[in-house]
């Protein structure tokens, strides 16, 4: 074969030898293992933390150096002194100059000129993040890959106002999985972590991060219906306890206040926190309950729990928000409007008494469209054959009266609750724009709408405009 390159890698996120802190490093170790067995070496450079100091390998070709002094932990990465700003900027920018080519894997490298002698690839693995966003409207990279159809499009929509050629650099990757793996593994390991006893309750799962926009606060409204309405009072709701839970300020105070709200609900029982689940035990943990609870407002671009989730047999209950509404056909999920506790309880009612797993045609479905051999080849390709290409132009759109407007990517219409708006996290009921978005999904001519209404939904975020150089539809 030709011979390897060498791929400089940076991660703003704190990578370990076994440990995984979330799933964008999931996917950032199987893409960078596939690179190694390519014969590429890689030098990734991450953000250091405690436990993770010493440079380690995850293959014999891909070096990982924890050497970055990002701010620990998250958020605000950038919120440390400056000169631990201008040493990972000397740092990876020399590790990039004895490159042959930049891979950015979850953003955060806000600094195009540190990248911008070599051929770069950029993928953001958040639309909420201010570092990753920053890093979205300053991109001056030659390929950028997304996880989703809804994180592109949402990103072009913004973006490519500025910058028309944006989409042509674009690529809708999705995640893929070892579905050998990901699949119902009897629960063992996994009780040197859970209590054995859980074995013998109804168990919903809700396996996220501590923040409230991934849904706690609606699980334990459900978690009030179900025991106190439908007398699941022999029902274990499992949620994992974050590596800072007791030492990050933060996250103290997150767990002090949801433990009170539980208690307030006479849930103590209900509720068994435990500590965060490795790469190893993962399949069990899964395996080991009726249902995952996925219900929350937060916009994920991608959500491997769902498909992690359904791999091992456990059904998923999702809210309809942002790549939730359309990841999956109907068939394979089990959905609801966000906000909706009364369907989510039913939801959860029927798969607790039914004890129903996923069927084979979702575990045939997920084999063939969420691959891990399709996600990895590929990023080698984007990654291996990226080329320098010419800056993207950036000008300021002009918006007039020929200007076309269509609902916003991250918008969608819900059939009982109006337009339902993934960053603001609620419904609006305007009957002017409801009417458009049905009767106009290819767009409107702003000038046949009054301009205080059209002012204010470009303010609000619930359309965008359509530039006669981005009207065409982006491939995946």
């Amino acid at each position: 074969m030709a011979q390897g390159k060498h791929i400089a890698v940076f991660s703003m996120t704190p990578l370990f030898p076994e440990f995984v802190m979330g799933g964008g490093q999931a996917q950032l170790k199987k893409v960078a293992l596939h690179l190694g067995e390519l014969g590429h070496k890689l030098t990734i450079l991450s953000t250091r933390r405690e436990g993770s100091q010493t440079p380690f390998r995850w293959h014999e070709n891909v070096e990982i150096l924890p050497i970055l002094r990002f701010k620990q932990p998250y958020p605000e990465p950038y919120f440390t002194p400056l000169y631990h700003i201008a040493n990972a900027m000397r740092n990876v920018g020399e590790a990039i100059e004895n490159a042959d080519v930049h891979y950015s894997h979850d953003g955060g490298l806000i600094f195009p000129y540190v990248y911008q002698r070599k051929p770069t690839v950029i993928s953001l693995r958040s639309i909420i993040y201010p570092e990753t966003l920053q890093c979205a409207f300053l991109f001056q990279g030659d390929a950028w890959i997304l996880p989703s159809e809804h994180t592109r499009d949402s990103y072009h929509a913004a973006v490519a106002q500025f910058a028309s050629a944006v989409g042509e650099r674009m690529h809708a990757i999705h995640n893929g999985f070892d579905w050998d793996f990901f699949q119902y593994t009897p629960p063992q390991a996994i009780f040197e972590i859970i209590p054995r006893h859980i074995a013998g309750h109804p168990t919903l799962l809700f396996p996220h991060r501590p923040e409230e926009a991934k849904g706690i606060y609606e699980v334990v409204q459900v978690a009030r219906k179900l025991v106190h309405e439908r007398g699941w009072h022999d029902l274990r709701i499992l949620a994992p306890r974050w590596l800072d839970a007791d030492t990050a300020p933060a996250n103290r105070d997150y767990y002090a206040k949801l433990r009170g709200t539980i208690h307030e609900a006479a849930l103590d029982d209900i509720f068994v926190f435990h500590d965060w689940i490795n790469e190893a035990q993962i399949a069990e943990y899964y395996s080991l309950a009726d249902a995952t609870l996925c219900i929350g407002s937060c916009v994920e671009t991608f959500g491997n729990t769902v498909f992690e989730s359904l791999g091992c047999g456990t059904p998923v209950i999702a809210a309809r928000v942002a790549t939730y509404r359309d990841l999956l056909p109907d068939e394979h999920i089990s959905r609801v409007d966000y906000g909706d506790i009364e369907a989510a309880a039913e939801l959860a009612d029927q798969l607790l008494r039914t004890r129903r797993r996923t069927s084979t045609a979702t575990q045939a479905y997920l084999r063939a469209h969420f691959s891990l051999e399709q996600m990895v080849s590929r990023y080698a390709d984007v990654i291996v054959n990226a080329r320098k290409l010419p800056p993207l132009a950036y000008r300021a759109p002009q918006l007039d009266e020929s200007t076309r407007y269509r609902l916003a990517p991250w918008c969608s219409v819900s059939a009982r609750r109006g337009i339902f708006h993934d960053f603001r996290s609620d419904y609006t009921l305007d009957e002017t724009l409801l009417r458009l978005s049905r009767e106009h999904p290819d767009g409107f001519a702003g000038a046949t709408v009054d301009a205080a209404s059209l002012h204010s939904w470009l303010d609000e975020g619930f359309v965008v405009p359509i530039s006669r150089h981005n009207s065409m539809r982006l491939a995946n």
